[in-house]
């Protein structure tokens, strides 16, 4: 026995084997048992046409056989490189699309959007006060009472005919419109029972989670709706305008054609 205490470095050390057997237990209790091993490598491009595509290339070099890994270790190098463009163009995106307008260290300086409404609105002015001086004009000569007539005269007659024909007209239809809706009466709006209701054909159709399901009966559960990142031709432009490969690539200078 006095060997047995000698030699038990872990009872010297005043480590408990029982209590830290179970410990590791607790904590790696969904790695016990299992079995690990490596996973099948997949290409990620087809084999048989990159390899043709290589060998087709590497034959203008000289070379004449070109093995499988080589294959293999290309399809990974894209897969790696493709993975990296739409990591970055993704950050691009998000960064684009991120507003600063509720940020409160952002003011903002001009905004495009009324600027424009404003010069909409001085064009819509300016040709409503144009269309008045054309409808004055015309007015006044179909009002005229000359007897000699010039052919201007009467085109300007003409043409005040033909508008008041498409005034009295579109006030018909204003008419029309405006006593139709007061048949059909005031316009209400559906509500639906639950914020799950589907509506389909007109019907609502409840959907539920279990095997049964029955109508206007609706599920509480509401999925997130997923937020979609749209990448445009001008993220893409932006990338490779920042990397050093591409910022004077031949494939810049035709997306900038575009």
């Amino acid at each position: 026995r006095d060997d047995d205490d000698i030699n038990d470095v872990a009872s010297m050390a005043g480590i408990n084997l029982n209590e830290e057997s179970a410990r590791i237990m607790a904590t790696n209790s969904d790695l016990v048992g299992t079995q690990i091993q490596s996973c099948k490598d997949e290409p990620f491009l087809a084999a048989v046409p990159l390899h043709k595509r290589i060998l087709e290339t590497a034959k203008k070099l000289g070379i004449t056989d070109v093995p499988a890994e080589v294959v293999t270790f290309i399809s990974h190098a894209t897969q790696n490189r493709l993975r990296t463009v739409i990591e970055k163009v993704t950050v691009i995106t998000q960064h684009r699309m991120e507003s600063y307008k509720d940020d409160e260290w952002y003011e903002q300086a001009t905004d495009v959007r009324a600027q424009l409404k404003f010069f909409e609105q001085l064009e819509r002015l300016e040709k409503q006060r144009k269309d008045e001086q054309e409808r004055e004009i015309l007015l006044k000569a179909a009002k005229s009472r000359s007897r000699q007539e010039d052919p201007e005269q009467a085109r300007l007659k003409q043409k005040a005919k033909e508008m008041q024909q498409q005034e009295l007209a579109q006030m018909r239809q204003r008419d029309a419109n405006l006593t139709a809706l007061a048949a059909i009466g005031p316009r209400k709006k559906r509500k639906l029972d639950a914020p799950g209701l589907l509506t389909i054909g007109g019907e609502g159709v409840g959907l539920c989670g279990g095997s049964q399901a029955g109508l206007g009966t609706a599920s509480p559960r509401q999925y997130p709706r997923q937020k979609i990142t749209r990448v445009n031709l001008r993220d893409f432009i932006f990338y490779m305008e920042q990397e050093r490969e591409m910022s004077r690539s031949l494939l810049l200078y035709r997306a900038l054609l575009k």
